[in-house]
């Protein structure tokens, strides 16, 4: 049986209230409900920042799960990571958009997904990584990306699906994922759990 046609016979909630999410949510599971998961976003400090998406996405898939315990429960959690170990969250401002792609120019970084799901108690959580190298950007380039933008609601300030895909020099790995779900992984491990 087809994950879609697999799922038609579950009630599927993403915990994202990210409208990237739900567009790639939509190529595996046509019908599904969007409920956000406002948890927090508190992270140990002893945590790795490879291991901080897994976290998060196991925080906002138990947020909800634990109220609507006969559903699929699906969280995510996108992190950005310059080869520094530095974690870009969403900018807070114009100034730090630009600091953050500058920091991104010239540079491989790594961008990680976790994803849980849960269904009748058991949860599964996972990562996926992708490796994104940047063009090396002029400080007109930044600021006219900036000024479309963009970069604003976005970790690391960037959006490969829009027009920050003239930022990037080439990728390794999956795609969706620097979108913010990696469809296919999340697919596979649907029909091991279900099926």
């Amino acid at each position: 049986m087809t994950i879609k046609n697999l799922l038609m016979e579950y009630d599927v909630i993403l915990a994202s209230a990210s409208p990237r999410r739900k567009e790639l949510m939509q190529l595996i599971c046509p019908s599904f409900r969007v409920i956000p998961a406002d948890c927090g976003e508190a992270v140990p400090e002893a945590l790795s920042a490879g291991d901080v998406p897994g976290f998060l996405s196991f925080q906002k898939c138990k947020c909800i799960a634990d109220v609507y315990q006969k559903a699929v429960v699906i969280g995510c959690d996108t992190v950005v990571t310059t080869a520094d170990g530095e974690i870009l969250g969403k900018p807070k401002d114009k100034a730090d958009a630009a600091r953050m792609l500058k920091l991104l120019s010239g540079r491989m970084h790594t961008v990680d997904t976790g994803v849980s799901i849960s269904y009748k108690g058991h949860t599964d959580t996972f990562t996926e990584t992708t490796k994104v190298w940047f063009k090396d950007l002029t400080d007109e380039e930044i600021e006219d990306y900036i000024n479309t933008g963009e970069p604003m609601d976005k970790a690391g300030a960037y959006g490969i699906q829009g027009e920050g895909t003239l930022l990037v020099d080439k990728i390794e790995g999956d795609f969706f994922n620097v979108v913010g779900l990696p469809v296919s992984k999340l697919a596979g491990k649907l029909h091991e759990m279900l099926d």
